[in-house]
């Protein structure tokens, strides 16, 4: 599974970069999580670009048969989840982002380039 799980999360970096996502970070959590192996953390510029983004990644992943298999905080558009069961999306708007900071609450997680597309 972990091997699907790398393709549909380099999908989704894809989908983001595509976007113009901003500081896209891909967390390899499978060592230290019981429920997905990885962690996509995004931002965009405002609420429509996270809404943008977010709309970018689910219509990728539908286009290769990946159905999403829950979402939350669509609306308010200020931290986007896309829970992919395996991968899980965080799209934020940059305040929000840095005031959560995933990326040092999950710090034990190995960060893994995504500057090879």
């Amino acid at each position: 599974m972990h091997r699907e799980s790398r393709e549909m999360a380099m999908s989704i970096v894809k989908a983001i970069d595509e976007k113009k996502g901003r500081d896209v970070a891909l967390l390899n959590i499978q060592h230290i999580s019981s429920f997905a192996d990885y962690f996509v953390i995004a931002h965009g510029t405002s609420t429509t670009h996270a809404k943008a983004i977010a709309d970018a990644v689910v219509a990728k992943l539908e286009e290769i048969g990946i159905i999403l298999d829950h979402k939350e905080g669509y609306n308010d558009g200020t931290w986007i989840l896309l829970d992919y069961m395996s991968v899980v999306v965080h799209v934020f708007i940059e305040d929000e982002r840095y005031f959560y900071n995933l990326e040092r609450v999950w710090k034990d997680a190995t960060f893994e380039n995504v500057d090879i597309l």
